[in-house]
């Protein structure tokens, strides 16, 4: 069995003294992992870093093996991250996001060129945590906990939406509300599609954080988000 590919790599772990574990997320075989033969070697450790570009041959005997990973570099991200504690926050976010939810070896297209454009806009300071944003909606999405937003789940109405009800994922308006809208969580317009300050951004991170945890990571065995998305989160809201 083989097969070649790019894809972003999401994390490298040592294995045994000269060889390393690597996870990559490629748009035709999603998250796989592999050997990489002389992985922790002074030619090859550099390029394995959460986030590099890598054009990916894997090869195994059977299907179901980890099976080996031969890697070519393509491009680095960690410069540009390195030089920025919000990126760097931001890259180690989307990697460690990715890694935590996606099945194995379940293709995401959308999601992963989405993901490529997204990293490739490191060092954006000014745009990034917004682009950041949305693509913690479409995650959601491909994960099945997709958030309807175009009308009121009470009324049916579709302006005056500044509502998000918890359990629904579902737009509520602030008639529609009522004397629960303590218990609901924030509908900035940024999470509707339009631009927004980064006071609306974090609004739309705490809803978006909100069904991470308490929807997705809890279906998924109730394992915690990774902390790479709390420090993200903590980093952006030191600059407001």
């Amino acid at each position: 069995m083989e097969w070649r590919d790019q894809g972003i790599l999401l994390s490298a772990r040592r294995h045994g003294e000269t060889s390393a574990i690597i996870e990559v997320f490629t748009p035709a075989q999603g998250r796989h992992a592999g050997i990489v033969r002389g992985g922790t070697s002074r030619k090859i450790a550099p390029s394995l870093q959460p986030g590099a570009q890598l054009d990916v041959a894997w090869r195994a005997r059977l299907e179901d093996h980890i099976g080996a990973f031969t890697v070519e570099p393509l491009r680095s991200r960690a410069a540009v991250a390195m030089q920025d504690r919000l990126a760097l926050a931001g890259l180690n976010a989307v990697t460690g996001l990715l890694a935590f939810c996606l099945p194995e070896r379940e293709p995401h297209p959308a999601l992963y060129q989405r993901t490529e454009a997204l990293l490739d806009m490191l060092g954006q300071g000014d745009v990034w945590p917004l682009a950041y944003l949305k693509w913690e909606l479409r995650l959601l999405e491909e994960m099945g906990y997709a958030l309807d937003l175009d009308a009121c789940a009470v009324t049916g109405a579709t302006e005056g939406l500044i509502y998000v009800s918890p359990k629904t994922g579902r737009a509520v308006s602030a008639k529609g509300a009522g004397e629960w809208a303590d218990r609901l969580l924030p509908l900035p317009p940024v999470l509707r599609g339009g631009a927004g300050n980064d006071a609306e951004v974090a609004q739309g991170l705490r809803t978006t954080g909100h069904f991470l945890t308490v929807h997705l990571a809890r279906d998924l065995g109730g394992k915690p988000l990774p902390e790479a998305r709390a420090r993200f989160v903590d980093a952006f809201s030191r600059r407001l």
